[in-house]
């Protein structure tokens, strides 16, 4: 569950099955901070409320059950109807609201019908919303892409490990020695991107947890992916260390100049 912030006022979401829920009890209290239940009650005794939850519910859930819908869209309006969250839900099987109990309870809806309540609520409160959830998925995607960018370069690494330990290490040394050389040929990889070793970036960074590795762009991390990988194919075609760092160099170079040409937020698109 994530929270953002329209209007000075916390609005909860959440994300239920891939798809994205807001607390329309949250955005209620723009209306009501006492009994912002009550506010969603009296929007949903709307014949036009109850007509565009069931459509949703027609075209998003297969399970819905219209029989039980047909009554309600032809009470609704009426001086006498009533609706609440959980009737709908109960009776009719959607699953365009979910309501929830506890301290981080309330009534979610998808995010399409929390939308369609925050206009009825404030047209201002609903311009606010869309723009603030929208700053929210921007984020999440790139932190989604920068994870994903992680994960790459881990397995790249195995690519690389597996390399070395097929070219570079002989049957005779021990798990201490293999390490030393795993060790020395990441810091390869180091020096030719970031222009010094692991330990070199510990002793500047003592107060940082990780490697320098976790600290790294997103350019940053694609370049050293296809690093591990171009490095693997140049261990097994033999060449000395020496080269191999002069090549992995120039290679970095010429291609952080065109990553940060680009700009990662268009690579995350």
């Amino acid at each position: 569950m994530k929270r953002i912030n329209v209007m000075n006022r916390e609005i909860k979401t959440m994300l239920v099955n891939g798809v994205d829920y807001v607390c329309i009890t949250d955005i209620a209290r723009q209306k009501n901070p006492v009994e912002p239940k009550d506010v969603v009650k009296n929007w949903m005794r709307s014949k036009n409320t109850i007509e565009y939850l069931g459509l949703w519910e027609m075209l998003n859930n297969p399970n819905f059950k219209g029989v039980e819908f047909d009554p309600f869209l032809k009470e609704a309006g009426s001086h006498s109807f009533t609706m609440s969250p959980s009737r709908w839900i109960e009776e009719t099987g959607a699953i365009g609201l979910i309501s929830k109990n506890g301290v981080n309870g309330g009534t979610f809806a998808q995010y399409d019908i929390a939308v369609k309540f925050a206009s009825w609520v404030s047209v201002e409160f609903e311009l606010y919303l869309v723009k603030e959830f929208q700053r929210l998925k921007a984020a999440e995607q790139a932190q989604l892409g920068w994870s994903l960018r992680r994960e790459l370069s881990k397995i790249n690494y195995h690519i690389h490990t597996d390399a070395i330990k097929q070219n570079l290490i002989p049957a005779t040394l021990t798990k201490q020695q293999m390490s030393m050389v795993y060790a020395n040929e990441a810091d390869v990889l180091n020096v030719a991107l970031f222009g010094f070793t692991a330990k070199e970036w510990r002793d500047a960074h003592a107060d940082l947890q990780g490697n320098v590795r976790d600290y790294a762009t997103v350019n940053q991390l694609i370049c050293l992916s296809n690093m591990e990988s171009l490095n693997s194919v140049l261990i097994k075609e033999g060449l000395p260390q020496p080269e191999r760092l002069q090549k992995l160099n120039q290679i970095a170079i010429s291609q952080m100049t065109v990553l940060e040409s680009i700009g990662e937020n268009k690579l995350l698109k």
